[in-house]
Formats: structure tokens, C-alpha cells, sequence
């Protein structure tokens, strides 16, 4: 058999078709591609000639504008337009403006119980729609624990405590900066050797002590030399002669307010604080706060004036020191009238109202059923009771003050009124020891941290278990641990220092950052269905109450990053996002960095309100992934400052031309 076979005429004759066939399917295919992309040949011709010459082309700029992102997903919000307002910047002189502290606002207010110093907000239509200015030169503050002891003078641009306060030593200012070598009126061999004394007097050092109150602080030296003892301090004072106390405090990187003892209750919780101090703080103790002054009281011999004490005082400012004070927590005073058997000649004042002021403020303590621990020197160190077992049985012969109703909610105190009465604490059996904590004990620091606070235990918040609680914990970990890698600076010691948590619940964002070297404004908003803030310290933490439609009792640029968890949802029927957003814009600092967690189609809208902050930023997903509802959304303020002087004036000029 042949194994080559012949070709027929006719199988060559069909592949010759075939052949044909195929390349007239291609020549069609080539012409159907031409005549489909012949509409866009002319608009590529159009822009190439239009534009640039190419070698002008970077990489950069040809693949800009590239976006890799899938366009399919079915969980992606539809587009929404552009809402983007711009917001321009304030005049220069506002750089320090802090709306409900402003003090030409509060001049109509009484002066009775210096109720004009207190907060006083803006009407809804008065509220500025500008962003807050930095001033000229401004700098990033030093990193602790440097700052502590120096800040830029240009941040804060005020010499008049070097001047008023010179042979106290609270602050020195040398060429480009400020120093704060520690002192302060009643420690003049710095605070570091006066926290020393009391560390004689009482244990500061067994971390029984966490949460410490220092009223009329000045610029903080007491609560900033504290923090190396494991105590964190929540400073305030008002806003008043004493330029910018405040505002030295926060630049120095140690927790502060504006606030004063006035009329209304302090904006933290009942049983909040270990310890309480006053040096030299100019609180009238025994009284009710009436208009007296010491060169007032000179015109009043000694029986008149302890009558006058006797009709005025009921001694209101320390009822509020007890509210917020813990079951057996200390009160410490220095300054007028304590040592005044030697100190009446540099006080100005006589000894007989130095004498009638120190016993009334012994004969109010004494009504509170505080114990006088100790007095020496130039220190009173006095307890409040652990509970009110004894105290109740006193009721009967001291008549006054009476306990508070039990209808008065002795953690409200978003604007409420001082009570001339005595916060009941929680109740304790009879049968029980005088030593046993009303409310419950908390932990030594730093086991409280973490351990289930009494509130929950006691099922005070019956909402919170303790298995919530502690999920609640894990939880803010792994949260602060994915934040870290959305925000590098997070995630780098020392480049954040003061920290605001807009909402923060239980504090499981704080605690996640407690073994770093920051501090965290815990705040619950009065809106909140649950007032957290007692549990909140309870776990050693601070904090106080804020209504977010209104400002914050803080100067601008005090924090360095803000959280914000669900605030805008919160407050979506209340006030209108660009209001909270201007707020927060005030208060953090150029080159802070913020993180916002809310449901997508609300952070759509508030980034695209921050394009008018000058916030850059981006939206990623939820720590869990993708197809979580709850996006988070991380910006940073850009830097900017008011113009310079010399510009500002040829601009100026050539306006007027």
C-alpha cells in the first residue's frame, strides 16, 4: 500500500474557498473596528493637539487621574453630588476665639457669683462661619516630655504672667520661647518638691490616687509634675487676668479647661475625682459665693465678720468639691487662710478675717463629715467619709445641709445649678464597717484600667454587663491597632500628645492608648443615651460633658488628633455637620490629624464638607472589611497661618491704591 496519497483537484479547489472565506471575515472585522472608534479618534486628536507637548508629560501626570478602583460592587452608595462649601478664614484678631468663653459676650451677666465668667454661647445665628487662624510663626508644639517645660512664644504670643506672676516662677520667656520652671504661688521651690511634701502627708504613690481636680490651676504645674506619678490631673481655670493660663497649660501637653466655680455644677460626674486641690485659688470656700474680697472684709471687725460668714456661707463651693469627689478621696488646701499665723503680713489681710475665714472653712468640712487629716505648714489635707453611715446619724443634730433629693441626679452637670446640699452617697448597709466604699471600690491603678467598674458591677447601667464591658475593651484594641496603620502618626510615640474622643462611650478608645505617652479628653455628649462618664472614672480615665452643637471650653488648636465615633449620626436632627465640623477644625491643631467612624452615606457627606476646611483625607473601610456599612474616614488639617505682618500691610496699601 501506498503511504503518500495524491491531492485531488478537487481538495485543493474547496481549500481555496476556505482561505477566501477567512480573510473576508477579517478584512470586515478590521473595518467594523475602524468605523466604531472613528467618534473617538477626533476627541484623543483634540486633546493631544490641545495640550501640552508630550515630552512635557511626567509619569506622574499621565497616571494622576488613573482610578483602579472596581466600579461593580453592588454595596456602593450611588454618586452624590458635589456639596462642598468653602469656608474662608477668620479675621487674625479671632486666633484665639473660644465662642462660649468670649469675654465681651459675658459682660451683660451678673456679677454676683461671678456668673459672667461661666459659659455663654452664641445664638445659633451668630455662630462664625470661618475657620479660626493660627497666628503668624506658628509652630508644632515641642513633643512630651519636653514640652512640659517650653513652648514657641508664637503660639502663644502672651508676656503678661512673666510680668505679673516674675518672683512666683510660673513662666519665663527668653528669645523664642517660654520656660516653666515649676513654681507657682505657694511652691517656690518648684512643684516637683511641694508634691513632695504631700507625698509626706498622704500615699501618692500606690495607685490608689489616679484622678486628681486642681481648681483656679494657673498654667498646670501641679497637675503637669502629677503625671509622672501615674495621676492624671484635670486642670481649670478660668478665663479672666490671668492671661491665657489656660492655653500655657495645653501647649505644655497637660490636660486643661476653662471653668470656674460659679453657679453652676462642674461638667463632671458625682464621685469622679481621688483627690481635689486648691493653692491659693481664691475660691471663697465658706461662702456662697457672694461678692466679697479682702479688701472688703478689712472694714469688718472680727465678731462682724464671723456673723457676716454665718449669714452668707453655706458653704456651696465645697458641697461641690464632695459631689465630685470619690468616697474617701482628700481635699487639699494651701494659701489664705491656712499657716496665716505667719503668713497674714505678705497677704495683706488681718489676722482676725484670716482667723474667721479658716473656721468657717473648718465648720463647713465639718458639716460635709469630712475628717481633717493633717495640717502643717503651709498644706490642710482633709477625707471625705467612705460612706454616710455616721454622717446620716449627724443629720439629726447638725440640721444643715440637708441631703440632696434622691430625685437630683447627682451625675447631671450640663448646666445645672448648684444644690446648697449634701450629694448623698450610694447606700451601705448599717451593719457594714465605716470603711466600706459606698458605690464599690475600684481597683489600684494600674489594674483599674481594665477591671469592671462598680457601676457596672452594681448594674447601675444596666444596659453594659461586665461581658460587654470587657468585649467593649478588646474590641477599642483592635480598633486603635487598625487606626495605626490608617494614620502613621498614630502609630509614632510621641507625635500626638493631647488626644479628644468626641464619643466616647465606656473609654475603650483612651484605654487602648494608655501605654502611650498621651493624654485623652474623654467626652460624653449630653445627648447620649447612656452618661457614661462615671464609669469612664472609674477606670482611672478623664473627661467631661459636651454638647457638640455648641463650642467646647477650650482655646483653638488644643488638641493634636480628634476621634469622632457616630457624633454626626448623633447629632444629625439637632445641629447642621459643618457646625461640629468648624468646631473641631478650631480646636485641632495645623498638621492634626483626625478620624471620623460613621455609617458610608454620612461620611460621604462630611468629607466633602472638609474639602472646605483644607482637611486632605480619605475614606477606607471598616477593620472587619469591605462589606461593613461603617466606613472611617482619616484626614489631616493642612498647616496655615494668618499672614505676616509686612504682607498684610502691603496688601493693604495696595487695596487703598
Amino acid at each position: 500500500m501506498n503511504l503518500f496519497t495524491r491531492t485531488s483537484p478537487r481538495d485543493k479547489k474547496s481549500n481555496l474557498y476556505y482561505i477566501t472565506l477567512v480573510g473576508l471575515l477579517c478584512i470586515g472585522s478590521y473595518l467594523l473596528g475602524i468605523w466604531r472608534t472613528s467618534a473617538v479618534i477626533p476627541r484623543a486628536a483634540f486633546y493631544f493637539s490641545s495640550g501640552p507637548p508630550c515630552e512635557k508629560f511626567s509619569k506622574t501626570t499621565l497616571t494622576r487621574d488613573l482610578d483602579f478602583n472596581a466600579h461593580h460592587n453592588p454595596h456602593d452608595p450611588p454618586p452624590v453630588p458635589s456639596t462642598a462649601v468653602s469656608f474662608p478664614s477668620c479675621d487674625a484678631k479671632l486666633s484665639e476665639y473660644t465662642p462660649c468663653e468670649d469675654a465681651k459676650r459675658s459682660l451683660p451677666f451678673p456679677r454676683e457669683r461671678l456668673e459672667y465668667r461661666q459659659r455663654h454661647c452664641p445664638e445659633r445665628d451668630e455662630v462664625l462661619k470661618c475657620r479660626i487662624p493660627a497666628p503668624y510663626g506658628y509652630k508644632t508644639p515641642f513633643r512630651w516630655p519636653e514640652s512640659r517645660d517650653v513652648a514657641w512664644f508664637a503660639n502663644v504670643p502672651h508676656t503678661e504672667l512673666t510680668v505679673e506672676k516674675k518672683n512666683q516662677n510660673w513662666v519665663r520667656y527668653e528669645n523664642d520661647r517660654f520656660w516653666f520652671p515649676g513654681g507657682g504661688t505657694m511652691f517656690p521651690h518648684g512643684a516637683d518638691a511641694y508634691i513632695d511634701d504631700i507625698g509626706r502627708l498622704i500615699d501618692l504613690s500606690d495607685g490608689s490616687i489616679r484622678t486628681a481636680i486642681d481648681t483656679g490651676c494657673g498654667v498646670a504645674s501641679f497637675g503637669a509634675y502629677l503625671l509622672s506619678r501615674n495621676i492624671t490631673t484635670m486642670s481649670f481655670a478660668p478665663r479672666d487676668t490671668h492671661e491665657a493660663q489656660v492655653q500655657f497649660a495645653l501647649e505644655r501637653g497637660v490636660p486643661a479647661m476653662i471653668g470656674i466655680m460659679a453657679t453652676i455644677r462642674l461638667p463632671y460626674p458625682a464621685r469622679a475625682f481621688d483627690l481635689a486641690h486648691c493653692s491659693r485659688c481664691l475660691i471663697p470656700w465658706g461662702q456662697n459665693g457672694s461678692t466679697l474680697n479682702p479688701k472688703q472684709l478689712r472694714n469688718y471687725s472680727f465678731l462682724s465678720l464671723l456673723t457676716l460668714y454665718v449669714m452668707l456661707s453655706d458653704g456651696v463651693y465645697l458641697m461641690e468639691v464632695d459631689r465630685v469627689l470619690r468616697p474617701g478621696g482628700y481635699w487639699i488646701l494651701s494659701g489664705p487662710p491656712i499657716n496665716w499665723q505667719k503668713r497674714w503680713k505678705g497677704w495683706e489681710r488681718t489676722m482676725d478675717d484670716l482667723n474667721a475665714e479658716q473656721t468657717q472653712i473648718e465648720q463647713v468640712a465639718r458639716s460635709l463629715c469630712w475628717k481633717k487629716v493633717v495640717q502643717r505648714d503651709d498644706l490642710a489635707i482633709w477625707q471625705k467619709p467612705f460612706n454616710h453611715i455616721h454622717c446620716k446619724k449627724t443629720r439629726q443634730v447638725l440640721k444643715k445641709p440637708e441631703f440632696c433629693r434622691h430625685d437630683q441626679d447627682p451625675d447631671m452637670a450640663w448646666y445645672t445649678k448648684m444644690d446648697s446640699c449634701l450629694t448623698p452617697l450610694p447606700e451601705v448597709d448599717e451593719a457594714e464597717d465605716l470603711k466600706t466604699v459606698a458605690g464599690g471600690k475600684v481597683e489600684k491603678w494600674p489594674a483599674r484600667l481594665n477591671a469592671v467598674p462598680p457601676r457596672i458591677n452594681n448594674g447601675d447601667l444596666k444596659e453594659i454587663t461586665p461581658e460587654g464591658f470587657l468585649g467593649d475593651t478588646e474590641l477599642w484594641k483592635q480598633r486603635v491597632s487598625y487606626y495605626k496603620k490608617l494614620d502613621y502618626q498614630l502609630g509614632e510615640t510621641g507625635r500626638y500628645r493631647n488626644i479628644l474622643d468626641m464619643n466616647a462611650y465606656v473609654g475603650g478608645f483612651a484605654a487602648a492608648l494608655a501605654d502611650e505617652p498621651v493624654w485623652v479628653m474623654n467626652v460624653v455628649p449630653v445627648e447620649a443615651k447612656l452618661n457614661t462618664l462615671g464609669v469612664i472614672y472609674e477606670r482611672g480615665l478623664i473627661g467631661t460633658y459636651q454638647n457638640w452643637c455648641e463650642a467646647m471650653s477650650t482655646y483653638p488648636r488644643t488638641y493634636d488628633f480628634i476621634h469622632a465615633d457616630s457624633v454626626f449620626t448623633l447629632y444629625q436632627d439637632k445641629c447642621k455637620p459643618e457646625d461640629i465640623l468648624l468646631e473641631m477644625d478650631r480646636i485641632l491643631r495645623p498638621g492634626g490629624g483626625v478620624i471620623i467612624r460613621e455609617d458610608v452615606d454620612v461620611l460621604i457627606k462630611v468629607k466633602e464638607l472638609t474639602k472646605g476646611l483644607q482637611w486632605e483625607g480619605r475614606i477606607t473601610d471598616h477593620e472587619k472589611g469591605p462589606h461593613e456599612r461603617v466606613k472611617i474616614y482619616y484626614a489631616v488639617k493642612q498647616y496655615w497661618t494668618v499672614t505676616a505682618p509686612e504682607e498684610e500691610n502691603k496688601n493693604n496699601t495696595k487695596a487703598l491704591s
